[in-house]
């Protein structure tokens, strides 16, 4: 009786503990096959230690161990032009209230569930499968569906930016009222794609991670382009493949910008926005390997438009796509569930799953985002330090 409960006990754990001794070694005998004759890849695990190489097998078990890299193999020159780019100013304060709420009504919980509900589908979101690409497709007709549909007038255009495995990324943008403006856009951004930590063609719904980022940037984008926007600033709103990869897909979409020479003013990181963990409610605003005076301001749009707490928290080195732009030499923000240690322990599991999503925590990331697309899409790059509808 007790060996069999202690199999019990094994069997009920297997999901979120490592594979029982069987599953283990088929894990073994199939990672041999399928991963053990891949290329060498270039890694960095931090920003003052040296690249090394490294197979599949190895970065699986990096992943397993929470070591967080940027796969640099085909970017080692992101950044090359750091020293030659300046910075824009920022506002520091949320003036645009009125526009804000033009949109934040459209804001849908029960839109979000059914999006990500239907993202989870897929067996798995694994940037170099062919469930990578048809969910990227079905992300992409949502997109485009939306822009079809909408009666507003709104200049907006959706793009596939295509990579060298089968997951492409995606970019939308809003075209801006200034032609002055329309070489520095405002980014909002989350990764698409979803992986588990034991072997990449396992189940991986990716509900939190980061198919929640996916689904509250979204949302807003599905207010901004029911209700029509055309702010004087381009904004645009991507979707990265990749980033489970080693921020692949960020690294390779900066570098396309910083070659253009596209002077983004600011970008903001959407990844794991529907856990609440032990603590209590709030957004994570991650202060580490960031711009500091953006991250000051996305503090300010959460205390102004959110109705939680923020929490300052850090994340190390690589731990989403931001990073791909700060080393671009871009002003990059990140904003995350809540604090980094208290976090969704199912990620990266089949266990990541909408049973454990908070879709009203959702809704305060999109209303975060919101304002960071208005506030940021109607700066003109002087500040008007007095909210909307105040008297001179």
């Amino acid at each position: 009786m007790k060996l069999q409960s202690l199999l019990l006990v094994s069997l009920a754990s297997v999901a979120l503990a490592a594979p029982s001794w069987w599953e283990q070694w088929s894990l073994d005998k199939l990672k041999s096959t399928v991963v053990g004759n891949e290329e060498l890849r270039l890694v960095q695990t931090a920003e003052d230690q040296a690249p090394f190489w490294t197979t599949e097998k190895e970065r699986l078990a990096m992943f397993r161990n929470k070591i967080r890299f940027m796969d640099i193999t085909d970017n080692q020159d992101l950044g090359s032009h750091l020293s030659a780019r300046s910075k824009k100013p920022l506002p520091t304060k949320a003036v645009h209230q009125k526009k804000f709420a033009r949109y934040v009504d459209k804001l849908s919980t029960a839109n979000m569930q059914v999006k990500l509900t239907r993202f989870t589908e897929f067996h798995n979101r694994y940037y170099k499968s062919e469930n990578g690409r048809q969910s990227a497709q079905w992300l992409y007709k949502e997109i485009s569906d939306l822009i079809e549909e909408s009666d507003s007038e709104t200049d907006v255009s959706v793009r596939k930016f295509d990579h060298t495995w089968e997951q492409f990324s995606i970019i939308v943008r809003f075209e801006g009222k200034d032609e002055s403006l329309w070489n520095e856009p405002v980014i909002v951004s989350a990764h698409q794609d979803s992986l588990n930590m034991w072997l990449p063609f396992l189940r991986a719904p990716g509900a939190d991670d980061d198919g929640s980022g996916t689904v509250t940037i979204l949302e807003v984008f599905r207010a901004l382009v029911t209700v029509g926007f055309r702010p004087p600033r381009p904004v645009e709103f991507h979707w990265y493949s990749a980033e489970e990869g080693g921020l692949l897909g960020s690294q390779a979409v900066a570098k396309a910008y910083e070659k253009r020479n596209v002077d983004v003013l600011a970008m903001i990181q959407n990844d794991m926005t529907g856990y609440v963990g032990k603590a209590s409610e709030s957004f994570g605003i991650v202060t580490d390997n960031v711009d500091t005076e953006l991250t000051n301001l996305v503090r300010t749009y959460a205390l102004e438009y959110g109705d939680i707490p923020p929490r300052d928290t850090k994340c190390g080195y690589a731990c989403s796509d931001h990073a791909s732009w700060a080393k671009a030499g871009y002003r990059s923000a990140f904003a995350i569930e809540g604090d980094f240690a208290d976090n969704n322990p199912y990620i990266h599991t089949a266990d990541d799953t909408v049973a454990h999503i908070n879709f009203d925590h959702m809704k305060q990331f999109a209303k975060l985002t919101l304002g960071f697309a208005v506030e940021l899409g109607y700066y003109t790059g002087k500040e008007d330090t007095r909210a909307e509808g105040t008297l001179c």
